[in-house]
């Protein structure tokens, strides 16, 4: 049975170990960190969103852009300095404005069957994660953007989702806890929350029960052709131990480091590090509990999503175009407090972590899901803000691309 080698321990690479470990094969994961869903995959917005399919291509975004540039604070902030990478990304990402309609009713309909696949995971393996389905709200503060969002809905319904405009009296009976009024909303019942990070967990330990190995705390510095196969280098302990792994066939699920491992796999995979952020307000109280919301929101105006985890809410959002920078910055985090406490003044916020992770996305931003140039080569990558929505999808997408490729030729790659 061909062995296959994933790099990348986060949601897409664990959900791409257990759709192939499913069909028989031999599969190992590689990561970085010394635990699965460390990275992007620990603390994101927690939203299982159909609802937030519509890609950001559009002449919208670009003057929202525009105008937010200067602003510390701004839900979409550019590093203007000059990189190569970043800018011929944004040119690219310009250059699909064309495709804006098609991709977002493609991202819908993937999303939506992204959703059975991942709760039939989580009943198949016995997995808590958190799990609230009770429907994502979106709500809108004036008339015009409120007006914007039809057409956006019109492309969601397009691709098969079940969203319906609300009055403002409506929105609040859906979720009662909202203190600020809006001037009218769009709900979607079948959307969900849940703790990506639970999950991915969960998902891994039920791949090790089903025979996938994970080794941890490995930096692949090459991955070269080799007898048929593929020869990894992996490192541990900052470069000091060295051991050579084979596979037959290489998998990349690296988030925003796929680029560099497409590099050297023969491929271009233009992956752009979009950084987000998100605090867990710890409900420790009662009243913080029962003042918290249990339907997931997304308030348009400030791009913030919101999910109840149990004991705790997540608050998350912004879009920062600042390379591979993981700081945690307080004008950052602040405003995602601040949301809170005028929205939910009865919560306490006294108990706070920040976060912040990198989102890879690509210029069209849909997924780079199926084969690479070369022979035994795969890639389930550039998810973007939505890889918690549609990895599972993505998932078996790629295992049938690796079925359909590895069962027409013996081997995976012929040197």
């Amino acid at each position: 049975m061909p062995r296959i080698a994933i790099i990348g321990a986060g949601i897409t690479g664990v959900t791409s170990a257990y759709a192939l470990c499913k069909l028989g094969y031999q599969v190992t994961v590689y990561d970085r960190q010394r635990y699965p869903a460390m990275e992007t995959s620990y603390a994101n917005g927690g939203q299982l969103s159909a609802s937030n399919a519509e890609v950001w291509n559009s002449t919208a975004t670009i003057f929202k852009g525009l105008r937010w540039m200067l602003r510390k604070n701004a839900p979409l902030l550019l590093n203007p300095r000059f990189s190569w990478h970043k800018y011929s990304w944004l040119a690219q990402f310009m250059a699909q404005i064309p495709n804006y309609r098609d991709n977002t009713i493609a991202t819908t309909r993937l999303a939506i069957q992204a959703r059975q696949h991942l709760f039939d995971m989580a009943e198949a393996e016995g997995i808590d994660f958190d799990l609230e389905r009770r429907g994502i709200l979106h709500i809108y503060h004036d008339a015009n953007s409120f007006k914007a969002a039809h057409r956006a809905n019109a492309l969601l319904q397009a691709g098969g989702l079940d969203r319906y405009a609300v009055t403002a009296d409506e929105a609040r009976a859906i979720e009662p806890t909202l203190q600020t009024g809006c001037h009218g909303g769009f709900y979607t019942p079948s959307d969900a929350t849940g703790d990506i990070h639970k999950f991915t967990r969960g998902l891994a330990h039920a791949c090790e029960r089903r025979g996938v190995t994970f080794v941890q705390d490995a930096d692949i510095a090459t991955i070269r052709p080799h007898n048929g196969a593929y020869a990894l280098d992996v490192r541990h302990n900052g470069g000091t131990e060295r051991k050579p792994h084979e596979a037959d066939a290489i998998v990349v699920c690296a988030g925003s480091a796929s680029r560099q491992f497409a590099k050297l796999l023969g491929d271009r995979l233009n992956i752009y590090p979009v950084k987000g952020y998100s605090i867990s307000v710890h409900l420790d109280d009662a009243d913080s509990r029962a003042a918290a919301p249990h339907v997931s929101l997304l308030d348009e105006a400030a791009k913030i999503v919101t999910s109840r985890l149990g004991d705790r809410f997540r608050v998350a959002g912004t879009a920062e175009f600042n390379g591979f920078n993981l700081d945690i910055r307080a004008e950052r985090v602040q405003p995602l407090i601040d949301w809170t406490r005028k929205h939910f003044p009865n919560v306490m916020t006294s108990r706070v972590v920040p976060w912040c992770g990198l989102r890879p996305m690509t210029p069209n931003m849909l997924p780079r899901v199926g084969p690479g140039k070369r022979p035994g080569v795969f890639y389930n990558t550039g998810h973007g803000h939505l890889g918690w929505t549609l990895s599972a999808a993505t998932a078996q997408v790629l295992a049938e691309s690796v079925r359909a490729a590895l069962s027409s030729s013996p081997t995976a790659h012929t040197g």
